[in-house]
């Protein structure tokens, strides 16, 4: 018998947990496309934002050139952080205090969190497919050999005519819910590897960018 077969002539149970396994995996493969092209989107807009963060000669010429990136996580984050800074006012900015330095540093940090979890989106249904899958695919499994063992107390026979199409199902779900678990657990380490890393540079840039404001404020207290 083909696959195809077994498949048809499997029953309702295992029919449900295979619909459900497949399903599963179309969608974690359909998050793994759009997050690589996400990421990868990401890592270059990052790159070239970088550039022009390092080599304009004033923030509000970086903030008038920010909207060029908008895919980058960086950029989304100077423009909070420069938002903030411009509610201050000219006394304010005089003063050079801590107080304005931490206003900034609080705008930097919640927007470096929305940019996070907005990375983090739908890659939490791989880890639920990569752990759950296993556990679906047995249970089709345990069902398939109950199906086997129930067509041996029905005929009196245990030949291989009799068991084999059980024993087949159960096999068929346990490759089905590997097939959905192994892309799923590889796929979503090296996206959460990749959400660490963009949390290391965006944390190094919100420093790079309060290291500016404050020398900025500094020098304008002392004038």
């Amino acid at each position: 018998m083909s696959i195809l077969q077994l498949l048809l002539q499997a029953g309702w149970v295992v029919k449900c947990v295979l619909a459900f396994l497949f399903a599963s995996s179309v969608m974690c493969w359909a998050i793994i496309v759009v997050k690589t092209r996400s990421f990868r989107r990401a890592q270059r807009s990052d790159e070239s934002f970088l550039q022009v963060f390092w080599q304009s000669k004033s923030l509000e010429d970086i903030f008038a050139k920010s909207d060029q990136f908008p895919h980058a996580p960086m950029a989304q984050v100077f423009k909070s952080g420069f938002k903030e800074l411009q509610k201050l006012s000219s006394t304010e900015r005089s003063a050079g205090g801590a107080l304005e330095v931490a206003n900034v540093h609080r705008a930097l940090q919640r927007s470096n969190a929305s940019v996070l979890a907005g990375l983090e989106k739908r890659v939490g249904w791989l880890a639920t497919t990569a752990s759950a899958a296993p556990f679906v695919g047995l249970f089709g499994t345990v069902w398939g050999i109950m199906t086997s063992f129930q067509m041996i107390g029905a005929t009196g026979a245990a030949s291989l005519a009799v068991v084999a199409p059980g024993i087949s199902e159960a096999l068929v779900a346990t490759a089905v819910g590997l097939a959905a678990a192994i892309p799923a657990v590889v796929a979503y380490n090296y996206f959460l590897q990749q959400i660490r890393r963009m949390a290391v540079d965006l944390d190094g840039f919100c420093q790079d960018f309060l290291n500016i404001v404050q020398r900025g404020l500094l020098s304008g207290a002392r004038k």
